[in-house]
């Protein structure tokens, strides 16, 4: 997955997701929950290439920054709560989509987590 077309659309496939567009630079995409407005992805053009943050655990945050130079600390969120994925080509769908889930699963009403 190297476009934000690609990205996003993995992004809608969660039931309880929707597109937001809540800046006035249309360079920002956000993906929120319908339930409650909870944002698990903002999307941005940076430095000639597409961004991602993503909400990850903090550990794991480390991990995938120590494992991969296309996640960096989030650029303009928490850095301990979230990270940047550069949609840079470097990393294949099956590393990215794992990542998207735990930011869905990490931002999910909270009344949806305790009935799994």
């Amino acid at each position: 997955m190297t476009t934000r077309e690609e990205a996003i659309e993995v992004c809608l496939r969660y039931e309880d997701a929707y597109e937001d567009h809540p800046f006035k630079n249309a360079d920002w995409a956000l993906i929120r929950h319908k339930s409650n407005d909870k944002m698990f992805a903002a999307f941005f053009e940076r430095e000639g290439k597409t961004w991602m943050n993503l909400k990850a655990e903090p550990m794991t945050g480390d991990f995938w920054k120590n494992v991969f130079s296309a996640v960096v600390p989030a650029y303009h969120m928490n850095k301990e709560h979230w990270i940047s994925v550069i949609l840079d080509g470097s990393m294949t769908d099956e590393e990215i989509i794992p990542l998207i889930a735990d930011s869905f699963y990490l931002t999910m009403p909270k009344k949806h987590k305790t009935m799994q």
